[in-house]
């Protein structure tokens, strides 16, 4: 046998018990088994290792993987087996095999114990992942690890167990930490798992879900439900006589932009209703914003109102103060002290002695047996997004006797949009149930059993759930007077949930007679007036609702109890009794097509019921949208969305601000290779539209184009051109007026009937009133009071397309109409591409030129043809600088206004925008239009230099 295979086998053997001989040759073998029966090791004494050597030696050696001359085992079997030797034998190898198992492997880790599939990473960290028998093995060699390693470092905290750090006080404890800054809503948990969050107006908010339900939120507006979560919105308490009221409020609107807050359906409470609010006697200049407002029915033998407005929360810190000072309440009521209570104090010693002591049994889990005071606080966010905490809420006069309440956050708010909310309400609510005899007669600290013993307020709650239970029969959402209030007392929705999730329909009656007549009563009318109220006006009740709620735990417990898994709970609760008021959303209410589309309901609640109410809501098959979904609806209905469709307000304005450097951030994270050149396709404000530089142009160029108005529509054309190129280079003064949105009923009827509205494509016209006809006459009138106004318009394109954010209106030319009585596939025109003067200077600055480069403050700007590179100033490439040149004459196509919302409208079939143009432009651009092409206009997106045709409607 040579040396490598002696060496081979040494190494095989290695590992091998001492005891256990192997034979190297078929006769060696036949010999050893006969001697200890098959076993090694015998009681012969001599040296294992010494045989394995003197084995290896002989003729005939190992060989590897068999034995020569083809013998591998031998032929004969023993004759005999003596049992003890075997016995013996069969221990020795069965302890060395035992032996071979427990021992480790040279490594000494741990690890190098555990079989291969239980090695993990994760061990290494957490000891308590390894077996027990391990454990206390690994963590002496941990520490010897940590002292080895850093003897003068402190060992790092432990992080808290998962179990510990979702504990209840714990949450508390963080969420309470987290809304210093931007306040949590009710559903913000829910909303954090299922949707994209962003902080707004101080508040956590949903702006869009995380899966793609951009068409199914649509269906759902159109056909089903869609929930929305307004709690953010803020409430505005008035309380006074209702003539002081009136006079006060009568300062913030005026009769010439519609209804105000003296409407007499409004007032009397069966309504709801909306208005833009101005500064005080400022009408139709310094707008505000729009609110909805809501009166408490009048009671018997009172003048005493109360009036709820609700308002946007970047439109508080602007009304606010107005309402202040027209209501004369300057003066703050601070509110009632709480008495502190030590921990020593907690508990009266006479009640103490009574409370039995609870000794802890070993084995079970430690649990509080009462309230402790050391414990975490309760969940209390003191202070709404919209102000600081610990300010005064309530300001009163002492002059007029009115009193003003800041309400933010203390009602919920929900919104249901869609032809099938009734349903989704009715399935969900259920009217409150009557207390039996025991509950009437024990004295309780809820509100609703002392309601019980008033029949005359029970009768009223029982008029109130025939009217409720009547909206069942109703088909649509669409066929109830828009505005309708309803008030109702529900029991707790919590207990009538479903098992799964479920769609709900509107229930068709066909065996049981259905009463026509209170239908047509609750379409034609409305609800009663005595029906509109509700306990939710009342603080004192919604504080003892909040208060008396049943926690989850509570409920559960109580569901545990009842016989029949899954049934409903006899009698109900007596704290799950809660206010409610229902609001009616009209939906569209302008213009001649899809009217009502998007109305709804919407559910007012106390606060800290918001879950309550949520979950089942969701499990009734709706829709949840965000903000995004809230824009979307605006959208289809054609109408504006504040705050970004109010520029001549103060919130406006601000929006529009921010708006503006996020774009441009955005715009400048790109590569200067990557970026669009918004120079070249002739934009000069792509991330933002100059309302007041497009008012004070068109005032300019409209009052010199009167004098100079022709007779043809030729002539007329080539005026307002040539006026518009020779004040291209040429400082427009600003004047003292500022730009307004031109909001008057009269004049929008008016210039709705010059524009002849069609329908979204434009292929039919509609019946309009007889309205005086457009003549310079007529125009000469109405730009005496609307020349420095914009107008709110809708734009459909005829053709293909979908309009961008910030396109440009413009006004077409005499060739571009002929273009289009060609037929309705004609294409637009097309923009020349303009040249970019201020990256072929920056070119040459860089090459050398020995030209002088002014910075971006120097006053002497317009003199100097060189322009600064981006690192030396707020200079963007691509991007024109400030002062703008003019807006209007700069391109080809006079310019008339631009977009501020845009997409394809999933309602029309086509792309629409929404927008505003300037009032006098689109006066000076109808009069010189033919009949048949009256109202169309060009549409031009930032990126593209293609013009696309659309037509103008002024829905009213």
């Amino acid at each position: 046998m040579s040396a490598a295979k002696v060496k081979m086998r040494q190494k095989k053997m290695r590992n091998q018990p001492a005891n256990v001989q192997y034979s190297s040759s078929p006769a060696d073998a036949q010999g050893s088994t006969q001697s200890n029966g098959g076993g090694g090791g015998g009681p012969s004494g001599k040296d294992p290792s010494s045989e394995r050597k003197k084995s290896s030696r002989q003729q005939g050696g190992w060989v590897r993987g068999h034995q020569k001359d083809a013998g591998v085992y031998a032929d004969k079997m023993p004759q005999h087996i003596t049992a003890g030797t075997f016995a013996r034998a069969r221990a020795v190898e069965v302890s060395a095999m035992l032996k071979a198992v427990t021992k480790t492997t040279g490594s000494c880790n741990v690890f190098g114990a555990l079989p291969r599939h239980m090695r993990r990473r994760a061990m290494s960290h957490n000891t308590k992942r390894l077996p027990c028998r391990l454990r206390e093995m690994a963590n002496r060699m941990r520490e010897k690890c940590l002292q080895a390693s850093s003897k003068g470092k402190k060992e790092q905290t432990k992080t808290k167990s998962r179990k510990a750090r979702r504990r209840h006080g714990n949450l508390l404890l963080e969420f309470n930490r987290r809304q210093r800054k931007n306040i949590w809503l009710e559903t913000h948990i829910w909303h954090a798992k299922r949707f994209h969050m962003v902080k707004k107006w101080g508040y956590c908010l949903g702006d869009r879900p995380t899966l793609k339900c951009y068409r199914p939120c649509y269906r759902a507006m159109s056909t089903h439900c869609l929930l929305q979560d307004l709690s953010y919105y803020c409430c505005i308490e008035i309380q006074g006589e209702e003539d002081k009221l009136l006079e006060s409020l009568s300062q913030l609107t005026s009769k010439e932009a519609g209804p105000t807050f003296a409407q007499r359906l409004c007032l009397s409470g069966q309504r709801q209703g909306s208005v833009v609010v101005y500064r005080a006697g400022q009408f139709p200049l310094q707008p505000l914003g729009p609110v909805t407002f809501l009166w408490r029915t009048r009671a018997q033998g009172s003048t005493h109102r109360q009036l709820w407005i609700w308002a946007h929360p970047t439109l508080k810190k602007d009304i606010l103060p107005e309402l202040q000072s027209v209501c004369q309440c300057h003066e703050a009521v601070l509110p009632p002290p709480v008495p502190l209570v030590t921990p020593a104090d907690a508990i009266p010693p006479t009640e103490a002695e009574k409370i039995p002591e609870i000794r802890h049994v070993p084995g079970t889990k430690r649990k509080q047996s009462r309230k402790d005071t050391s414990g975490p606080p309760a969940k209390k966010i003191l202070g709404d997004g919209t102000r600081p905490p610990n300010t005064p809420v309530t300001w009163e006069s002492s002059s007029t006797g009115i009193v003003i309440n800041d309400l933010t956050m203390e009602i919920v708010r929900y919104r249901l949009i869609g032809p099938q909310s009734h349903s989704v309400l009715t399935d969900t609510l259920e009217a409150a149930t009557d207390c039996d005899e025991l509950s009437k007669s024990q004295p309780s600290c809820l509100w609703w059993p002392d309601h019980c013993k008033d029949k005359s307020k029970m009768h009223l709650h029982q008029q109130q759930t025939d009217v409720f239970l009547t909206l069942k029969d109703i088909y649509s959402t669409t066929e109830l007077p828009p505005g309708t209030v309803l008030g109702l007392t529900v029991d707790d929705p919590r207990l009538a949930i479903p098992t799964k999730r479920i769609k709900a329909l509107p229930c068709v009656k066909e065996a049981q007679e259905v009463d026509d007549e209170k239908i047509k009563e609750l379409a034609l009318r409305g609800v009663p007036e005595h029906c509109c109220q509700s306990f939710l006006w009342e603080q004192s009740v919604r504080n003892n609702v909040t208060d008396n709620k049943i926690s989850e735990q509570e409920l559960n417990r109580m569901r545990s109890q009842v016989l029949v898994p899954g049934s409903r709970l006899t009698p109900t609760p007596l704290q799950g009794r809660i206010p409610i008021l229902l609001v009616h959303q009209p939906g569209k209410q302008v213009g001649q097509e899809m009217n009502s589309w998007g109305a709804g309901w919407d559910l007012l609640l106390p606060k800290g019921w918001g879950m309550a109410f949520w979950i089942p809501l969701v499990y009734r098959g709706v829709r949840i949208g965000g903000l995004k979904m809230s824009l979307t609806h605006s959208q289809n209905k054609g109408a504006p969305h504040f705050p970004h469709d109010y520029p001549d307000c103060p919130a406006g304005a601000r929006f529009q601000e921010e708006q503006e450097s996020m774009l441009l951030e955005k715009f400048k994270r790109c590569p200067p290779a990557k970026r669009t050149n918004y120079i070249k396709h002739g934009c000069l404000a792509p991330f933002c539209c100059p309302w007041q530089q497009l008012a004070e142009e068109w005032d300019l160029t409209g009052s010199e184009a009167a004098e100079k108005q022709g007779d043809t529509q030729t002539e007329s054309t080539s005026v307002m051109q040539s006026e518009m190129t020779s004040h291209q280079d040429v400082a427009v003064a600003k004047p003292a007026t500022h730009f307004t949105v031109l909001r008057k009923i009269k004049s929008l009827r008016l210039l709705s009937n010059w524009c002849r509205p069609t329908s979204s494509k434009g292929q039919r016209l509609w019946r309009v009133r007889e309205m005086p006809p457009l003549n310079h006459t007529a125009r000469t009138t109405f730009l005496a009071s609307h020349r420095m106004s914009l107008v709110w318009v809708r734009l459909s394109l005829l053709l293909k397309g979908k309009p961008d954010l910030h396109a440009m209106v413009c006004v077409p030319t005499a060739e571009d109409l002929k273009l289009l009585s060609k037929g309705p596939s004609s294409s637009g025109p097309q923009e020349r591409p303009h040249r970019d003067t201020f990256k072929s200077t920056i070119k040459r600055n860089k090459r050398g030129t020995k030209k002088t480069v002014v910075h971006c403050q120097s006053s002497d700007m317009t003199e100097t043809k060189d322009i600064p590179s981006e690192k030396d100033c707020d200079f963007v490439l691509g991007v024109w600088p400030n002062p703008l040149p003019s807006v209007t004459s700069h391109c080809s196509r006079v310019t008339l206004g631009w977009v501020t919302q845009a997409d394809f409208s999933l309602s029309a079939g086509c792309g629409e925008a929404l927008g505003f143009v300037s009032v006098t432009g689109l006066i000076h651009t109808l009069i010189s239009q033919p009949l048949e092409h009256r109202g169309m206009v060009l549409l031009r997106d930032p990126v593209s230099l293609h013009y696309r045709f659309a037509k103008i409607n002024i829905e009213v």
